[in-house]
């Protein structure tokens, strides 16, 4: 009996605790819309689409070797991958560019476009293949894969990522990092000697 006493006062202390699992006292539930807060967080606003080939073709800073690879693959589809965000904090988003060969898709050149009134200014450019620039929490990510002796693009032997930050009107290096591939994920993987 007396153990039966001090389970029920157990559930009773349990049931009026804090820990959110008891009833509340607090009043009637809220019913209607709730109240608007004080600030209000406006979205970022809808980045303009550009016409990116165009704008790489008619750029006097783009080599006369990308421009001339710049061909649409089929039909009037051009390899070429565009990316919008805030990199330069100018008050729209910046533009970043990618060119791409046709057939294995290989970076051959990347590009930061920044928006200056109506028209957009290149601050950044690399054409040193193969490389692919993104945008990655307001910093500019660059990946640059690493080939063997023999170069084949279908076997990379690793990867250098290097981090930009725009910092006094330019991009400046703020990290460089390099990840080795395994050749044992290809199969690649010498036999142990004999003794």
């Amino acid at each position: 009996m007396a153990v039966l006493a001090a389970l029920g006062l157990l559930a009773a202390l349990t049931g009026c605790s804090t820990g959110g699992s008891g009833t509340r006292d607090e009043g009637p539930a809220r019913v209607g819309a709730l109240p608007p807060t004080s600030h209000s967080a406006s979205p970022s606003p809808t980045p303009k689409s550009v016409d990116a080939v165009r704008m790489v073709k008619n750029d006097p800073k783009v080599s006369l070797a990308v421009k001339s690879d710049l061909k649409p693959c089929a039909a009037d589809e051009y390899p070429v991958d565009v990316s919008y965000g805030n990199l330069t904090g100018a008050g729209s988003a910046d533009v970043v560019v990618n060119v791409l060969t046709c057939d294995d898709r290989v970076g051959i050149g990347s590009y930061v476009y920044r928006p200056e009134g109506k028209k957009y200014e290149n601050v950044f450019a690399d054409e040193q293949p193969p490389v692919y620039a993104e945008i990655d929490r307001g910093d500019l990510v660059l990946s640059k894969q690493l080939f063997g002796k023999d170069g084949s693009v279908s076997d990379p032997t690793g990867e250098e990522i290097i981090t930009y930050r725009w910092t006094d009107n330019r991009f400046a290096e703020t990290e460089r990092t390099r990840n080795n591939y395994s050749s044992a994920v290809s199969g690649e993987t010498s036999a142990p000697a004999e003794n």
